[in-house]
């Protein structure tokens, strides 16, 4: 399991509403790009969730305790030294399967390492799930699994960090 961890300032998540495409397709037989809102969070961490083949509840597991736990937030000092429970900032979950991609060979990549969709949503699940035991639910925003969704992120200092579990231990 890969995970791409940003420190943001705001985020937005909008989804294309599939229902509604698929109507207006019939009807007016063009693509729709209707998006609709689907979460927000202020101050916190957007996390972008690749699951890859053989990944388990144990990495979402050991993920979310990490990430949780992360002292990315400057403290008075200026120093990275507090952790989202530490400042009460709210997280964003998003599945990202391009995480896993391999590239290389060749100019296009490869998605052969990413879990099947079938998987891939059930461990997406239970990594939001996870996140709202050890964490405020009311603080935990997700995307839509599988859905075409548009981020507007306002990232704060940049902080981007990646993170991987691999047999329920970090990597």
């Amino acid at each position: 399991m890969k995970t791409i961890i940003q420190r943001v300032l705001n985020c937005k998540l909008e989804a294309k509403n599939i229902a509604d495409t698929f109507e207006k397709c019939l009807i007016s037989h063009t693509s729709s790009r209707s998006y609709k809102p689907v979460s927000q969070i202020e101050k916190g961490i957007v996390v972008f969730l690749g699951i890859q083949k053989g990944d388990t509840e144990k990495d979402a597991e050991v993920l979310c305790e990490k990430i949780l736990n992360l002292r990315i937030f400057e403290d008075e000092s200026r120093k990275m030294n507090l952790s989202l429970k530490n400042i009460s900032g709210e997280i964003m979950i998003v599945s990202n399967f391009t995480i896993c991609s391999n590239t290389k060979h060749g100019r296009r990549p490869s998605f052969e390492c990413a879990a099947p969709p079938e998987t891939a949503k059930k461990l997406y699940e239970n990594f939001c799930e996870n996140m709202n035991k050890i964490y405020v639910p009311e603080k935990v925003k997700t995307g839509r699994f599988g859905s075409e969704m548009k981020i507007t992120i306002i990232n704060d200092g940049p902080v981007n960090i990646i993170i991987e579990s691999i047999e329920g231990k970090i990597n």
